[in-house]
């Protein structure tokens, strides 16, 4: 583990500006920079950089934080990565937390292996262009298939020259140790131990990299004729390998899955390959194994959307029924598309042009739970068993969805494709929800209702998050500065009468807010909001200046998020330079009391008005104690909301 000080030299050293400068081109504006956004197409810049604040906001797509979150976002890196990229590009030592002999031993290995793939890769990328038997079998395999020099560069595709020891031979003389030859599979010792086996001989190879870009393992196919060799082999499993935990091609898309938002997912590397190079980058693969749900989970780091690409033949359609159902119990939205009888999506790829291959994906894509709809109804046609059969398996690919509102959309719209009334869809997918939790101790599934209109609870609800967020936001922008409140006083007159006064105070704007919260005793009902108000004030307690950067350069991803969203919200209305323009923002500093005072009211004016609205849906017809109880505190809370508003109307 990075220690903490590495941690805090890596965030005092870095700039947000000169980080992002490297990926992004960057233009002033004012005190801050601006450029066009890297997650999303536009043609107007977007995403602000502060220097002053060291955060970034990219308002087309809602993303934004520190320069952390930057390269997690944008180059899709672990916290650790991100902080080992910055100390490496700022010259700072890495200190390691102490870790055991065994911890020591283990990372050890596992970077020796890594160093070792790489070093293979590269031998094998090296065998493929300047040896003689790479260039007429490898290059010349590669070049059949259509792929150009750039993308079989890009891929750093390979050849292992058909000779028992030719890499290990090499890696021995280089001071690789034959140990880690074995475990990361590259080379197979024989049984009498008198010389090694390279595994991959005599065929092409494509390297599989980790999301950070790094060597894990390899698959090879074999050019050979004979029978009995396997076609396609993959490096074994291994402490950096794990074939359930890996997609070929992630690192490459990553970038282009992110910007689009969705990614287009096949079965095999060349797949990958061709549709990569007709220009559809957003792609990944399975690797010809069945999908899994840590696959899965990697493609949900990126995107929400998923289009699984299949051959047309029955095995094919097969194959992508299995592994969909798997992405949709994470949530993800899932859409088909199959390729005509006999093309698969390296061969239609290859054999069309890029505007044909785009313009067929987005003619032929298909929502996935009505394309199986369609599918199995084909298929029962007029056999009310078979009929029987198709329901029950749609209903159970909707029973894997999590979002009831999903659920209850496609229990309708397979209604209508299988002619069968909502309500017994609606009674078969309880049964098939109660059949699965019917051993278990939890609570009843619910079917889902029909979605229900915004209620006026609902709006009062969204009221009070926005209040919240108001309160935050000013407390993070000016609560170390200091205001002007116009604050009631009550005082006697000579006849003993209660009269109003207004006086004007002066206060730091976060002593304000805290005394007037507490005043009330209101807590903050959303617990982001609740946990940043909180450490917001303390933090302000102690030292004012450096309240903000502390909990900017936090290792709360979460947090840290919801800051930027508030402190660049401002700066949306100067990112298109208005005053060039001759329109001119008024800076919220200009009547900062005023904003103070006028979210505190309202703030209470609506839980007055919760209160009241809770008060009155107690009381019962009859005209026992309690309700005339209720009734006289629902008329003490209308004469307290009449003076709120009052106080509310004067400062507006």
């Amino acid at each position: 583990m990075i220690n903490k000080t590495t941690i805090d030299q890596v965030y005092e050293a870095s700039r947000v500006e000169e980080i992002i400068g490297d990926f992004i081109s960057l233009k002033k504006s004012g005190a801050n920079f601006k450029g066009l956004s890297p997650f999303t197409k536009e043609k107007t810049p977007s995403f602000m950089v502060s220097p002053v604040k060291q955060i970034w906001k990219d308002f087309s797509s809602g993303k934004g934080g520190n320069v952390v979150a930057f390269l997690m976002e944008h180059e899709h890196f672990t916290y650790p990565e991100a902080i080992r990229y910055l100390a490496k590009k700022y010259s700072i030592e890495i200190e390691e937390t102490k870790q055991t002999e065994e911890e020591k031993l283990l990372n050890d290995d596992r970077e020796s292996m890594y160093l070792l793939s790489n070093y293979a890769s590269n031998f094998f990328e090296n065998s493929l262009w300047n040896t003689d038997e790479g260039k007429s079998i490898g290059i010349s395999y590669f070049k059949e298939r259509g792929f150009t020099d750039d993308t079989i560069k890009f891929f750093k595709l390979g050849y292992s020259q058909d000779k028992v020891d030719a890499f290990s031979k090499d890696a021995l003389k280089k001071g690789y140790k034959i140990d880690f030859m074995t475990k990361t599979g590259l080379v197979i010792l024989n049984k009498n131990q008198k010389n090694n086996i390279d595994r991959f001989k005599g065929r092409v190879i494509f390297p599989i990299r980790s999301m950070s870009g790094r060597v894990q393992g390899f698959g090879a196919r074999t050019l050979s004729s004979y029978k009995k060799t396997a076609k396609y082999i993959n490096s074994p499993e291994s402490s950096i390998y794990y074939k359930s935990k890996i997609l070929y091609g992630l690192y490459e898309a990553k970038q282009s899955i992110a910007k689009e938002n969705c990614c287009y997912l096949v079965e095999g590397y060349t797949d990958v390959i061709q549709m990569y190079q007709s220009g559809i980058k957003n792609i990944v693969s399975s690797s010809g194994t069945a999908l899994t749900s840590d696959q899965i989970r990697l493609i949900k780091r990126l995107t929400s959307n998923i289009i699984v690409l299949f051959d047309s033949d029955p095995a094919g359609i097969r194959a992508a029924l299995r592994g969909i159902d798997l992405i949709l119990e994470q949530g993800i939205n899932v859409r088909v598309c199959a390729f005509p009888d006999g093309e698969d999506p390296d061969s239609f790829a290859k054999s069309n042009s890029p505007s044909v291959l785009k313009q067929f994906l987005n003619d032929n894509t298909k929502d996935f739970i009505q394309y199986k709809a369609k599918l199995l109804l084909d298929e029962s046609k007029n056999d009310p068993i078979k009929k029987t059969s198709t329901v029950r398996d749609i209903i159970q690919s909707i029973s894997k969805i999590p979002d009831i509102i999903q659920q209850e959309f496609y229990l309708k719209s397979c209604s209508e494709i299988m002619d069968v009334s909502e309500e017994v869809l609606f009674s078969a997918f309880a049964q098939e929800k109660n059949k699965k939790f019917r051993n278990k101790n939890v609570i009843k599934y619910q079917v889902p209702q029909k979605v229900i209109n915004k209620t006026d609870n609902t709006k009062r609800i969204d009221d009070s998050y926005n209040l919240e967020k108001q309160i935050i936001s000013i407390l993070l922008q000016y609560g170390h500065l200091e205001a002007e409140y116009e604050d009631v006083v009550i005082k006697s007159n000579e006849e003993g009468d209660l009269i109003e006064s207004f006086e004007k105070i002066k206060s730091k704007v976060y002593e304000k807010i805290f005394l007037d919260l507490q005043e009330d005793e209101i807590e903050l009902a959303d617990p982001i909001f609740r946990k940043l108000f909180s450490k917001l004030v303390s933090a302000y307690q102690m030292k004012a200046d450096s309240a903000i950067s502390k909990l900017v350069f936090s290792e709360n991803i979460e947090l840290n998020s919801v800051i930027v969203d508030l402190i660049m919200e401002t700066e949306r209305y100067f990112i298109h330079s208005w005053e060039t323009k001759n329109i001119f923002v008024k800076s919220k500093t200009h009547d900062i009391g005023q904003l103070v005072s006028e979210t505190i009211l309202t703030l209470r004016k609506n839980l007055i008005n919760d209160k009241i609205n809770d008060l009155k849906s107690e009381l019962v017809k009859d005209n026992s104690k309690k309700n005339k109880d209720l009734l006289e505190d629902i008329m003490n809370y209308n004469l307290l909301k009449k003076i709120v508003s009052n106080k509310l109307n004067r400062v507006l």
